[in-house]
């Protein structure tokens, strides 16, 4: 990754306390930032989760947490009174399946939530705002691998839907008032920390407790999974993009490995970090689900430095430890 950071400002993070947003305070911290998180401990998963991802940080004299909605736009203009250099938005219900149950709570969130953010940084005149958005918006696009210039994008479910929006109105603040919007596709994150209703962390407890995984269809679906590691960097170099007057007003990145795995590969690969078989639970198709994800990252690259370094099996050999650790901490904890 070249190192394109800008210099240490005021960072205002939303989902500061999520798998991927502590890692980033975690990086703004060790670099002199101040970060002000905004996160409300959605119970999606359990919130001592995050509780426990955000613990050394409420001990930094840097940080600050509100724990607020980000539907709720009067709280938000009326706790966020600092100045700050970059906002970078992060919170947003998440996961595919939950999505086909709960379209509306989707929509809510993610959609007014973020327009919650973004007529907040117009109001403060906060120009620079990064967005995490998903690969999930390609739909079942048939070019592969997916550029950030391919067009008609149909998502095919309520999650992909909400971000494909919240891409769409970062345009229109961008165009019409004067923000500087990067959005950032995230492809298929995984890593220490990564929330427990993911496929690896998922599978990973079953497998270590001698239960059947599902897997879902034939098992032939693909992946570019993309450690945290990476996209933290990539992030920090599309906070240094949004500061510079001299950027354009909106673009978007993504922000993947560029290289697909199997699921069944990445079985395989769990068995081997893991040392135990995996007991496999076959359901019919999903309806909602991608078959395949698949990075182009050429753009981010030549704009951002962007340059994944930590390979899958490096970045799950990291993901087996840290888990087998926090099983131990939850154990002592009960």
């Amino acid at each position: 990754m070249v190192d394109r950071r800008t210099p240490a400002g005021h960072a205002l993070i939303t989902g500061g306390a999520g798998f991927i947003g502590s890692h980033l305070v975690d990086s703004l911290l060790a670099d002199g930032w101040r970060v002000t998180v905004v996160d409300n401990f959605d119970p999606y998963y359990d919130p001592a989760i995050k509780r426990r991802h955000i613990a050394p940080h409420l001990l930094h004299p840097a940080y600050r947490l509100f724990e607020i909605d980000i539907r709720d736009g009067a709280a938000l203009e009326a706790a966020l009174t600092d100045d700050y250099s970059v906002i970078v938005h992060l919170a947003a219900k998440a996961g595919v399946r939950n999505s086909l149950t709960d379209p509306l709570g989707y929509q809510m969130t993610n959609v007014i939530g973020t327009q919650n953010l973004l007529t907040f940084a117009y109001k403060r005149g906060i120009k620079p705002f990064v967005f995490g958005s998903s690969s999930s918006v390609y739909g079942e696009c048939p070019r592969l691998p997916w550029r950030e210039s391919d067009l008609g994008l149909l998502p095919i479910n309520p999650y992909a839907s909400s971000k494909l929006a919240d891409e769409q109105l970062g345009y229109v603040y961008a165009q019409t008032f004067g923000l500087r919007f990067v959005g950032l596709r995230f492809f298929t994150v995984f890593g220490e920390r990564q929330r427990p209703d993911l496929a690896i962390h998922k599978f990973a407890r079953l497998m270590l407790a001698g239960k059947t995984i599902p897997v879902y269809g034939d098992g032939s679906s693909e992946r570019d999974f993309t450690y945290w590691g990476d996209i933290v960097a990539g992030i920090r170099g599309a906070m240094t993009f949004v500061i510079d007057a001299h950027q354009p007003n909106y673009a978007l990145f993504n922000l993947g490995n560029n290289r697909t795995i199997g699921l069944l590969e990445m079985i395989r690969k769990l068995e081997n970090v893991l040392q135990v078989e995996a007991k496999i639970d076959w359901q019919p198709w999903q309806p909602g689900e991608m078959r395949r994800t698949w990075a182009d990252i050429d753009k981010a690259q030549q704009a951002l430095g962007y340059a994944p370094a930590t390979d899958f099996d490096t970045g799950l050999a990291r993901f087996a430890v840290w888990l087998r650790q926090t099983m131990l901490i939850e154990a002592g904890a009960h």
